[in-house]
């Protein structure tokens, strides 16, 4: 029977639109009919003294005649099926409310007929009309989806959707009916119940399934069998989701969420699109609200240039900047398939929300000091964001050569080549990875802060490398913002966990103590762009990162979260284990976000501004000098010992692991 049933379904989805219009005007005249005998029949309780073919033809020939034509002009007949909600039953609720009106003026006007009809026969007809006429349509829609017994979900009805995935959904507001009704519609999930912290709603019965209070989830994984619960609260903050998070993590379930409230709005993503819970919530941190001066100051009407466009903070300081309405945006990147993905991103938003940007993409090394003066020059650049750097500890650890040559090196060309073009402002993307380094990455970005300290305090500096001694004249105010780990970044942990789990483990952390900060990529970049507009020059701008995160705990609440037990002493025989293989070259236990003690704030309440001791211009070029001669001679021991000298804290940690410096000692030896 339910297979019939099944394919009497699909082969009405599959009719052509005018033979479903035919069915449905159809039925309703049919429904017409019922609504009027019927209202006889409530009304007189006789249905022997109803003449539909004698005395009271004319009545039943006159009804559909009213109700069909106003429901085709109201565009009853427009809506799908499948999608049947509540719109359309206000469109009923019009068109058989006219329908009943037009009647009763018809019935008045025939009070003389040889039978009189009771006045109240047009109420009962109206009510009636609406019971069938609506009703016949819901029930179509749950047909049409193929649940048709979605009000006794909780009957063991022999329902053919019973190997689907069972899940719950947290939160029965309207984003939980609307994954509800996709879930239903999709057949990839069966919805078995809510679950709400709403006194009101608790134990009642939504879109056909009961609701659970919070506590009683245990209850819940025991009556349903539920083996998944996706979070529907889009509009929660982060604080709240987090206190969900926590409450679900001690039970076996896979928890995943429908995408946040921005992304529904936007259009980006549908309420059905499903992701895995963002490590975001489990911080738990709210972003503060920006400041759109403080947006607007250096880039409205400016001419803005992103270097490292196509990285990851890169690419997202671009989509911050494009709001603001540059009047250009450089985007200089070395990777060209990174310029091209980016470029094409903000090209498409460009011509979808009209903005006023002129959109410059440009191949092009940091490295390359002409190429760099060449660019700012020719585009009269106003402010600059240089985020171009290597960032990955072990991977510069291992080519010391590349990083000292792009994190410093480029960033003096980048920094002189803003000097020269009469750039306004120079905004350096740092990190907390410079403060007391251990590696090579961390000491070369603390050499670029010093760069931008060292220029800042000169008027007119001689450039470096300069041959012919001549003083520029220093209108560039220099800017350093640094922050810790963000999420999502090229290089970040929590997208390795995730892989490391669907395969089936186990999780590797390097150390059981090792903490990082953590922020998410668009507020950095909302920060950085604030911070940038504040300083005076020179300044080093920390942004408050919060709490640090102990990493091996993050990889317990993931493997949690994804529905598994750790395996460990205590637990044998659990899913997925966490193996500790050791810190890498050049990797801290803890990170610092500032050298010293000498912190004040700012007028913004998540920036703060750091005090630090630098170099006089002259020295630190003497320094450089030194530092890019060991660099072209190989000379790695010598590389550490000046960047000990230069960098304030740097102390490295074991050998020296580059591997051209390691293969030669090999052959060497």
């Amino acid at each position: 029977m339910l297979r019939l049933a099944e394919a009497l379904r699909r082969r009405l989805v599959r009719l052509p639109r005018r033979y479903k219009r035919f069915i449905q005007v159809s039925a309703d005249v049919v429904l017409v009919w019922a609504a009027l005998w019927l209202s006889f029949v409530v009304r007189l309780g006789d249905a022997k003294t109803i003449d539909p073919f004698g005395a009271h033809a004319w009545l039943f020939m006159v009804a559909p005649m009213i109700a069909i034509p106003l429901f085709i002009r109201i565009g009853m007949y427009r809506a799908v099926m499948r999608y049947f909600g509540n719109d359309a039953l206000m469109v009923i609720a019009k068109a058989v409310t006219l329908s009943a009106l037009i009647l009763s003026l018809v019935v008045y006007w025939y009070q003389d007929a040889p039978k009189v009809i009771p006045r109240s026969l047009v109420l009962n007809y109206w009510w009636l009309s609406l019971v069938l006429i609506g009703g016949l349509r819901l029930l179509m829609r749950q047909y049409f989806m193929g649940h048709w017994f979605a009000a006794g979900q909780m009957l063991n009805f022999n329902r053919p959707d019973t190997g689907l995935t069972r899940v719950a959904i947290y939160g029965a507001g309207a984003a939980g009916n609307q994954l509800v009704a996709a879930l239903r519609m999709g057949r990839a999930m069966r919805p078995v119940a809510f679950i709400d912290d709403d006194p009101n709603i608790a134990n009642r019965t939504i879109s056909g399934l009961r609701v659970y209070k919070p506590k009683h989830i245990q209850q819940l994984i025991n009556e349903t069998a539920a083996q998944q619960i996706l979070l529907a609260i889009p509009s929660a903050s982060r604080a709240r989701r987090r206190e969900v998070l926590e409450s679900l993590e001690p039970f076996p379930l896979h928890v995943r969420t429908v995408p946040g409230f921005m992304d529904l709005a936007s259009g980006r993503v549908k309420v059905e699109d499903l992701q895995e819970v963002d490590i975001a919530d489990l911080l738990g941190r709210d972003p503060v609200p920006g400041r759109q001066e403080l947006f607007e100051r250096c880039i409205r009407g400016q001419v803005v240039m992103v270097t490292g466009a196509g990285g990851s903070i890169g690419s997202e300081l671009c989509r911050q900047i494009l709001p603001s309405k540059p009047l250009s945006l450089l985007l200089f990147e070395h990777c060209e398939f990174n310029l091209y993905r980016i470029h094409s991103e903000l090209e498409s938003r460009i011509e979808r929300e009209s903005l006023p940007v002129r959109l410059v993409p440009i191949l092009g090394s940091i490295r390359n000091s002409n190429r760099m003066l060449d660019v700012m020059r020719t585009w009269k650049v106003n402010s600059v964001y240089h985020a171009a750097a290597y960032k990955h500890v072990p991977m510069v650890e291992h080519n010391v050569a590349e990083g000292v040559l792009n994190n410093v090196l480029g960033t003096m060309h980048a920094a002189q080549a803003a000097v020269q073009a009469g750039v306004a402002n120079f905004v350096l993307i740092s990190t907390d990875k410079a403060v007391r380094p251990t590696n090579v990455m961390g000491s070369t970005k603390r050499v670029a802060e010093m760069i931008l300290q060292a220029l800042s305090r000169e008027p007119a500096p001689v450039l470096f490398g300069s041959t012919d001694g001549v003083h520029h004249v220093n209108k560039t105010r220099f800017t350093m913002v640094r922050f810790g780990n963000v999420l999502g970044s090229s290089g970040s942990v929590i997208p390795r966990f995730y892989q490391q789990i669907r395969a089936g483990g186990p999780v590797t952390v390097t150390h059981p103590k090792i903490t990082r900060y953590f922020m998410t990529i668009p507020e950095a970049a909302q920060l950085v762009i604030q911070a940038g507009s504040m300083g005076q020059g020179g300044d080093v701008f920390v942004l408050d990162m919060g709490q640090p995160v102990k990493i091996a705990e993050l990889a317990e609440k993931l493997i949690h979260l994804s529905g598994l037990n750790v395996r460990s002493e205590k637990c044998p025989h659990g899913d997925i284990a966490i193996e500790y293989t050791g810190l890498r070259p050049g990797e801290k236990l803890y990170e610092e976000l500032l050298i010293g003690d000498n912190v004040s704030a700012t007028e913004h309440p998540m920036i703060m501004r750091a005090n630090e001791e630098h170099l006089d211009w002259d020295v630190l070029k003497d320094r450089l000098a030194k530092l890019l001669k060991a660099v072209d001679n190989d000379d790695y021991p010598q590389v550490r010992q000046l960047l000990r000298e230069v960098v304030s804290g740097y102390v490295p940690e074991g050998e020296i692991v580059d591997l051209i410096y390691q293969q030669r000692r090999v052959e060497l030896d």
